[in-house]
Parts: C-alpha cells; structure tokens; sequence
C-alpha cells in the first residue's frame, strides 16, 4: 500500500529537527552546560562556601524578595490594565495597548538610565515623590517603631531598595498584561449579566465566575513575570546603590565575582540561579498545561 506524502512549505521532519536541534545545541544547551561542567570542577566546601557566603545569600534574599513584591504589584496592575484594555473603548487605547510592549523592546540598560533620571531626587516625578515617601517612611516609623522601616524601604526611590522595585516591576508588567487579554477577550460578557440576573453582587460575579475563569492565566503570568525579575539586571544596576548586603541583586553579585577574577565563585551563583530559572520554567509549563486543561472542561 502506498501513503500519499503530505507537501509542506516547510523541510521534512528530519532536516527540520536536526536543524533545530543543531541550534538549541549550539545557543542554549552547551552554554548551560558549561556552567555546570565549570561547576563540577570545584568541591563541595568550595562550592558551599562560593554561594552561600553573607553576601551572597543577602543578594538571593534581596533579589527573591523583591522580585516577588513587584509581581504581586504586577498581578493587580496588570489584571486591571488587561481588563481595561479589553472592555473598554477610550481615546489613545491602542496607544496605551503599544506602550505595554515597551520594556520588550526597551533595551534594559536604557530602561534603567530613564527611570533613573525620572526617579531621582531632581527628577521629574522624583521632585515629589521622595518627600512623600520620606514622609510615609517617617510615619511609620512612629507608628510601628519595633520595625526598622528605615532599612527596608531606604530613603527614596533612586539609588534606593524602592528603585529596585520599581525596574522590576517596568520589565515585568507586560507579561502578565499579555498573558490576561486573550483570556478576557474570550470571556464573554453575558456571563456576567447571566450572573446578575441570577441576583449576584458584583463581588460574587468577580470571585465566582470571571475569576476561576482567569486564574490559570493569571498564574502563569505571574510566573513569567516573576522569572523575568529574577534574572533582570542591565535597569537595576542604574537605579540601585549596589551596597553590599542592602540592595545587591545576585546577577551582580555574578558580574562583581567576574570582575575579581573569581571564576568558581561565579559560577556556583550561577548555577543555583539557573536551577532557580529551570525550577520556574517547570512550574510555569505546569501551569500552561493545566490552563489548557481547564480550558478545555
């Protein structure tokens, strides 16, 4: 029995693989290989002693902690800047849905000169915004004084912990905006007026029907999000001080270790951040698969 082949504007199957293969290979596999290679080379005291030394873990504390607060911050922001793009017609809406991909296109350096310069005490939204900030930072700490504010929030935004925040949540709000709207796009609005005709408030049509329908995407959003700050460097090292033990984000810590001729250490900082980034990109397919599944119920 003979099988009609099927024509494809595309090579057959086994050039088209081995060419994707040879290039996976050659981008991506043997570079991460040869960190990890590096890496057995050293002992275990040594590699211990490379990545868990005090400033080291101060830059993983740092660099999770507030890569975790922009994202939550994003995951509201972008849930709302999704909605409004989807819902609502408004003059400079297609303006405002083309800014969104700014920190795609932005190069990350430039990201960081630019926020620097609007944040700093002189700048644009800086010459206001640092009083305010110093004024908050104050009251609280006459309201809460047990809790030293003034080391976790600082002084002000540039150069500052709040700078840092800030360039992470600049790169990572698209990815969330992006990974809502065709959800919400499909989400038909006669749900709702089903849900309140059935005699539903607007909370329980939020939290019963428009929500399960949207968290799959949402948490995969804030997943890639969340690995996109982790992994940020050329904008925070322009906003941040770079202080030791205050506001170093580990991909600096690589950079510094560099700089010093200490290859080893480098190296095992990053290879625990490259198994923090193939963690997160387990539980990010985890979660796309299980956002097709409940897709398709």
């Amino acid at each position: 029995m003979f099988f009609k082949s099927r024509r494809s504007v595309i090579p057959g199957f086994g050039l088209s693989l081995g060419f994707t293969l040879a290039y996976l290979g050659l981008i991506v596999l043997i570079p991460l290989s040869a960190v990890f290679l590096k890496a057995s080379g050293m002992t275990w005291a040594t590699f211990v002693e490379a990545i868990a030394s005090p400033r080291v873990v101060a830059s993983y504390w740092f660099s999770f902690g507030v890569s975790g607060l922009a994202t939550l911050a994003n995951a509201v922001i972008g849930l709302v800047v999704a909605w409004v793009l989807v819902r609502y017609s408004f003059p400079g809406k297609r303006f405002l849905d083309a800014l969104i991909d700014l920190p795609f296109a932005l190069p990350t350096a430039i990201a960081g000169i630019a926020l620097t310069a609007v944040y700093a005490k002189n700048g644009w939204v800086g010459a206001w915004l640092n009083p305010a900030w110093n004024w908050g930072v104050t009251q609280l700490n006459n309201w809460l004084p047990v809790i030293p504010w003034n080391e976790w929030l600082g002084t002000g935004i540039a150069y500052d912990r709040a700078g840092v925040f800030v360039a992470l949540a600049f790169v990572g709000l698209p990815f969330i905006v992006r990974t809502l709207q065709p959800v919400l796009e499909e989400l038909e609005p006669e749900l709702e007026e089903a849900s309140a005709i059935l005699g539903a408030n607007r909370i329980q049509t939020i939290t019963r029907i428009i929500f399960p329908q949207i968290l799959p995407a949402l948490l995969t959003g804030i997943a890639m999000a969340f690995a996109r700050s982790l992994g940020e460097y050329g904008s925070v090292v322009f906003i941040s001080s770079n202080r030791p033990l205050y506001d170093e984000i580990t991909p600096m810590m690589i950079i510094i270790k560099l700089e010093q001729y200490d290859y080893a250490g480098a190296t095992a900082v990053a290879v625990v951040m490259l198994v923090a980034s193939f963690l997160l990109l387990l539980v990010i397919n985890l979660l796309q698969k299980w956002s097709r599944r409940y897709q398709a119920v």
